[in-house]
C-alpha cells in the first residue's frame, strides 16, 4: 500500500542500526524520508498511524551478495535459460526478498539497468537494487561458464566472450574498457573474479586469477570513477594478494588465515562472507543438479567457513552480510542469521545486515540506520532481535511490516 500522508510508528522498541540497546520511541516518516524519532508520542497532521505494540522497529535489511538472474544451482543450466524467463523469475524472487524484510540488495553479477528500472518505476515490487552489471573473469576463470571440453562460446555486448553473469576479459586495456562499459550502463561498483570458485567447473578452487597488473588497473579504473572494486575470492593466498593490490572489498573470503585477516583489518578491506549458500548446497545441491566437480570443491570450503568468520571477527574486519543463494536455494535467505549466530553475537549480525552493509556498498548517507533525513526503509520484527536473531528464521513470517522509501509493501499488524 502506497501511503501519501505522513506515517507515525508508535509504541515501538527501536533498533537504529547501531546502538547496543533498544530504545522505546516513536518514528515519523514524511514522504520517502525519516523525519524524526522521539521518546515522546509524535503527532502529525493527517498522519497514518501504525501501532507497533512493543515489537521492534529497525532499518530494512541489506543483503550484499545476491544474483537475481542465477535461476539454477548449476550455472551451465541457468546459462541456457532465456532472458525473458530469467527476468520474470527475478521479479518473483525480488518480491519475496522484500517481503522477508530485505529492502536493499547488492547484485554481484548479472543484475542490470532493466531490472533496476522495473523496480524504480514500480513495475515490480522489489528491494533497492545496487548492481555491478557483469562481473569480470579471466579466460578459464570463475566467470567463464563454458565447459572446458566444449567449444561453444557465448558472446556478450562489446564482443566479449562470457555469460549472463560475467564478461571474460584478459589484459589491462580490455579490463579498463569493460569497466568503463559497465559504469556507462549504470553499475554502482565493479566485481572481478580473483580466484577459483565452487560453482564453476573449469577452474581449480585454489587458483589466484588475474595478474597483478590487471588487478591494479581494475582498482585504478574504479577509483577514478568514484567507486570501488570487489573480488570473488576463497583461498588465502589469493586473498592476501588482492588486499595488497588495493582491492576494496572481498566476497566470501572463506579460507582466510589469521595473518591475512589482520592485513585486511589494517588496510580497511571489507569482507562479505556468504555462509547460507554453503549450507544450502551441502544439504540440497546434489538433488538440485549441482555438479560432482562442484560438490567436491564445496567439501573443501564447508568445514572452514565458520572458522573464517571467527578469524575475521577477531581481527576486527568490517564484515558485511551476504547470502549468495542461487536457484531454488533463494528461499533459505534468512538462514544466514542462524548460521552466523553460532560464532557471532546478535548485535554484530544485525549491524552487518544494516549499518555496516550500508557503509560497504557506500550508501551510508541514505540507508542502514534509523535517523532523520535517511530514506524510510523500515521493518517491524515480532520479537527482540538483539536477544534472539531467530526472529528472521521463518522466512519473513515474523516480519509483519515492510516499508521502503516511505511506501508500505507489507502490513500484517
Amino acid at each position: 500500500m502506497a501511503v501519501a500522508e505522513p506515517v507515525v510508528f508508535t509504541n515501538a522498541m527501536v533498533f537504529d542500526g547501531v546502538a547496543a540497546e533498544l530504545r522505546e520511541a516513536s518514528v515519523l516518516v514524511q514522504g520517502d524520508r525519516i523525519d524524526g524519532i522521539d521518546d515522546a508520542p509524535i503527532r502529525a497532521e493527517n498522519a497514518h498511524t501504525i501501532d507497533v505494540h512493543g515489537r521492534t522497529l529497525m532499518p530494512g535489511l541489506i543483503d550484499a551478495h545476491v544474483h537475481a538472474y542465477l535461476a539454477d544451482v548449476n550455472p551451465l543450466t541457468a546459462e541456457r535459460l532465456p532472458m525473458t524467463f530469467l527476468a520474470q523469475r527475478a521479479g518473483r524472487m525480488l518480491e519475496d526478498v522484500l517481503r522477508r524484510g530485505f529492502t536493499t540488495v547488492r547484485d554481484t553479477g548479472g543484475g542490470d539497468y532493466g531490472l533496476y528500472l522495473a523496480i524504480e518505476r514500480g513495475l515490480l515490487a522489489g528491494p533497492r537494487l545496487v548492481y555491478c552489471g557483469k562481473a569480470l573473469s579471466q579466460t578459464g576463470g570463475h566467470g567463464d561458464m563454458r565447459h572446458p571440453h566444449e567449444d561453444e562460446l557465448c558472446t556478450c555486448p562489446g564482443g566479449y566472450v562470457g555469460s549472463k553473469l560475467a564478461h571474460v576479459v584478459d589484459g589491462v586495456d580490455a579490463i579498463r574498457h569493460a569497466i568503463r562499459e559497465e559504469f556507462h550502463r549504470g553499475a554502482g561498483f565493479i566485481k572481478i573474479m580473483g580466484s577459483g570458485g565452487v560453482a564453476s567447473v573449469g577452474d581449480r578452487l585454489d587458483t589466484a586469477q588475474y595478474a597483478d597488473e590487471e588487478i591494479r588497473a581494475a582498482v585504478d579504473e574504479t577509483e577514478r570513477h568514484g567507486s570501488y572494486l570487489t573480488a570473488h575470492i576463497h583461498p588465502d593466498a589469493a586473498l592476501r594478494r588482492a588486499i595488497e593490490l588495493g582491492v576494496h572489498c572481498i566476497e566470501h573470503g572463506t579460507m582466510i588465515s589469521d595473518e591475512t585477516a589482520r592485513l585486511a583489518a589494517d588496510r580497511g578491506t571489507s569482507i562479505v562472507p556468504t555462509l547460507s549458500v554453503i549450507k544450502g548446497l551441502k544439504e540440497h545441491g546434489e538433488r538440485l543438479g549441482f555438479s560432482s566437480q562442484s560438490m567436491a570443491k564445496l567439501r573443501v570450503v564447508e568445514p572452514v567457513a565458520l572458522e573464517g568468520v571467527e578469524r575475521m571477527r577477531r581481527a576486527g574486519i568490517t564484515m558485511g552480510f551476504g547470502t549468495d543463494l542461487i536457484g531454488e536455494l533463494e528461499r533459505f535467505q534468512a538462514d544466514e542469521f542462524a548460521i552466523r549466530r553460532e560464532v557471532l553475537p546478535a548485535l554484530e549480525i544485525l549491524r552487518s545486515a544494516t549499518s555496516v552493509n550500508a557503509r560497504i556498498i557506500r550508501r551510508q548517507d541514505q540507508i542502514g540506520r534509523i535517523a532523520p533525513g535517511l530514506l524510510a526503509d523500515l521493518i517491524v520484527v515480532d520479537g527482540n532481535p538483539l536477544e534472539d536473531v531467530s526472529v528472521f528464521d521463518e522466512h519473513g513470517t515474523r516480519v509483519p511490516v515492510v516499508m521502503k522509501g516511505g511506501q508500505i509493501f507489507k502490513n500484517e499488524l
